[in-house]
């Protein structure tokens, strides 16, 4: 199995595990997913991907529910990509403090 087929089995998993409780357990799972994930050179869009994959099957098992799912999910997903966005911030912010540095 590579690095994408474990992430995405990961996904699934603690994903729904999240699903029925909403509980910070699962979404502190995402957010150490995610952090693997930035570790691991995975991505943004492989992490989108992976996301939609899961979600579609989710779906496709319990279509009634969807409204719920969705909410469900965005907060997932947000938890998952959470350190992608601490990584660029910081990136950004030592980029501006050596441009100022520079006088450039």
């Amino acid at each position: 199995m590579d690095d994408l087929e474990a992430l995405t089995r990961n996904y699934r998993i603690t994903f729904l595990r999240y699903l029925p409780r909403h509980d910070e357990a699962a979404l502190t799972r995402a957010y150490d997913l995610g952090r693997q994930a930035v570790a691991a050179g995975v991505s943004l869009l492989d992490i989108l991907s992976i996301h939609h994959i899961v979600l579609a099957e989710i779906f496709r098992e319990t279509p009634d529910e969807g409204a719920e799912i969705m909410r469900a999910a965005a907060a997932f997903f947000a938890e998952v990509v959470a350190p992608y966005d601490m990584v660029q911030r910081a990136f950004l912010d030592n980029k501006l403090d050596r441009t100022y540095r520079l006088g450039a």
